[in-house]
């Protein structure tokens, strides 16, 4: 039997974002956000995530550049994240100067000290206390 979309995207959802998160967040979901975190994990995880001509690494880059970008507070998420999928802080560095070229400074500085709490977390630290969790982030 073939996986559906929503298994595919749960699957690649708790590989990136850490099953403790992602467990947390269901179990906030409510009636009127069901619909929603099932369009997420078919749509984002399910569907773009999981396309295989881009490895996570890559897809957790870019996720992180337009983050950045739009200044999205969710940019926390991924730099967490981005413990899961390769990404070395030097390489997050690399793409908030680029954010900084093409997006403009203030929006790269948001995130160069976004990310430099982050990673000033050691990595192995509890999930309470490194999870950049709040009780409105969604998980994109």
């Amino acid at each position: 039997m073939t996986e559906s979309r929503f298994d595919i995207g749960m699957k690649v959802r708790k590989e990136v974002l850490g099953s403790e998160h992602v467990e947390r967040t269901l179990a906030r979901t409510t009636a009127f956000d069901a619909d929603f975190q099932r369009f997420i994990t078919e749509t984002a995880w399910g569907s773009l995530w999981a396309r295989p001509d881009l490895d996570r690494r890559t897809r957790s880059l870019v996720t992180i550049a337009i983050l950045a970008a739009l200044g999205r507070e969710e940019l926390a998420l991924h730099l967490h994240a981005s413990r899961n999928t390769g990404v070395d802080p030097h390489d997050i560095a690399e793409v908030l100067l680029h954010v900084a070229v093409y997006a403009g400074v203030p929006a790269a500085n948001a995130a160069f000290s976004m990310a430099k709490k982050e990673f000033d977390q050691p990595a192995g630290g509890s999930e309470e206390a490194s999870s950049p969790a709040t009780s409105q982030e969604e998980d994109v």
